[in-house]
């Protein structure tokens, strides 16, 4: 009996590191499921995927049409990694959901512009000028940051990206900002004299020629907005991810879509892992 004890001793825990194996092995065997938005973000992570799948990386792009479910999925299990939001908007979801995130990888830096159907270049615009900025805390700050880049305003040392309206403490044209939502912002040229604008907006909308058209952009000092890869905390070393996400950061046929989608135009958009 003791001899028996003694065995099952020794054999219980192999069994059980045999078990773990075979679940790690058939966690690997899974596709990657990655949670994606429209347009060029999906775009780029499709031929991502088919080229991952060439390798032998099995990868299912699940398109997500809001910007609440990519991380009520990845939340709950149903993704494994998303990639929709810039970490000002990661930093938030956490904040207001709790959400045990992480930030796991870089991805494309769409930049912003300032636009204008009523003047050629911004030292045309006039005192009392209408500026449209995005109305969302997340955004708003990053369009003031290219208005003080552009001389037009100064906001209040130290608030950065997170800059609101409260904080612009210098506005020497007295501009006058409308507040709009992001998306209405491609709307908004021909009411305002100025705007902050999303060239991919612009691009999906019909319009490169305006987003190529703009007086301003922002670049890489921009990072804190550049897409992220978003993992749960106890995924995050998932091999299967890190493998993913450099196949996506090298791939010519990936880079060659994040261009197509954004116009064939440099300008408007910026690869954060490449300027470094």
């Amino acid at each position: 009996m003791k001899l028996v004890q003694r065995l099952a001793y020794f054999i219980a825990p192999a069994v059980m590191a045999l078990a773990g194996l075979g679940m790690t092995a058939a966690a690997q065997a899974a596709p990657l499921r990655i949670g994606v938005t429209p347009g060029a973000l999906a775009d780029s992570v499709e031929v991502g995927a088919a080229e991952a799948r060439k390798q032998g990386l099995e990868v299912k792009v699940v398109e997500l049409t809001d910007w609440t479910t990519p991380n009520v999925a990845l939340a709950s299990g149903d993704l494994d990694l998303n990639y929709f939001q810039h970490q000002a908007f990661l930093d938030n979801a956490i904040k207001e959901r709790g959400y045990a995130f992480k930030s796991v990888g870089i991805g494309v830096l769409g930049n912003i512009g300032l636009y204008s159907s009523k003047i050629k270049r911004l030292s045309d615009l006039k005192d009392g000028a209408r500026v449209a900025v995005a109305n969302d805390p997340v955004n708003q700050g990053r369009g003031l940051l290219l208005l003080q880049k552009a001389g037009l305003i100064k906001l209040r040392d130290g608030v950065g990206a997170r800059g609101t309206l409260n904080d612009v403490v210098g506005n020497p044209k007295k501009l006058k900002f409308v507040e709009i939502e992001g998306p209405q912002l491609v709307r908004a040229l021909d009411d305002v004299d100025l705007a902050q604008g999303y060239p991919a907006h612009f691009v999906n909308a019909g319009k490169p020629d305006v987003a190529s058209a703009g007086l301003l952009y922002s670049g890489i000092d921009d990072e804190y907005f550049a897409i992220r890869f978003v993992a749960r905390n106890d995924n995050a070393n998932d091999p299967r991810i890190a493998r993913f996400i450099k196949l996506y950061q090298d791939s010519p046929a990936v880079r060659q879509q994040v261009r197509t989608s954004y116009a064939n135009d440099d300008k408007l958009f910026t690869l954060p892992w490449v300027k470094r």
